[in-house]
């Protein structure tokens, strides 16, 4: 590798460790996610892809750092795009399971329920007191990809009356409508 390197221009070994770099640091915030979201198996394949990747590149840059300071500016642009794609590409992804808690009046709970059921989905109602007034608070589990589209359905039957808080969810068991 060091041979082949070494018959291209500079610049070119600046952009290439930039690009493994970008490519790396993306695939070792992916690993981390689904790391965390109990996907050991993924996460050890991309491990094992990303160590390959950093022992390539961190080979370039300790033995040519020395003739060219420019290669640790591109080392460190390559880190921080990799971060900034990895972590964009995982939002992306959506991987995992989110908990929405709602807090609701009767009438927005009514509506909520009443969309809730005709898409399928499960829920728990408790009902409570807010500072002012008797409120429900509705609980729903469902995958991360489709939380941004039920919250916007939520807030639209209701009125935007509707107070929420949304989370993710490590580890569930059972429940109507999930399968884990």
């Amino acid at each position: 590798m060091s041979e082949f390197l070494a018959i291209l221009p500079p610049i070119v070994v600046c952009f290439i460790v930039c690009a493994a770099k970008i490519v790396e640091i993306t695939i070792q915030s992916l690993k981390t996610c689904m790391m965390v979201k109990g996907q050991r198996l993924k996460a050890a394949g991309l491990g094992f892809i990303e160590c390959t990747i950093w022992g390539l590149v961190i080979s370039t840059i300790i033995g040519t750092l020395g003739d060219n300071v420019f290669l640790l500016a591109f080392y460190c642009v390559g880190y921080a795009t990799g971060l900034f794609l990895g972590s964009t590409l995982e939002s992306k992804i959506a991987l995992g399971t989110s908990n929405l808690e709602l807090i609701a009046s009767d009438e927005s709970t009514e509506k909520i329920t009443e969309y809730l059921r005709s898409n399928g989905r499960g829920y728990t109602v408790f009902e409570g007191h807010g500072s002012t007034d008797k409120m429900n608070m509705i609980f729903i589990v469902l995958p991360r990809k489709e939380t941004p589209r039920a919250l916007r359905e939520i807030r639209r039957v209701c009125d935007n009356k509707v107070f929420v808080v949304a989370s993710e969810v490590s580890k569930y068991a059972g429940g109507y409508g999930m399968v884990k």
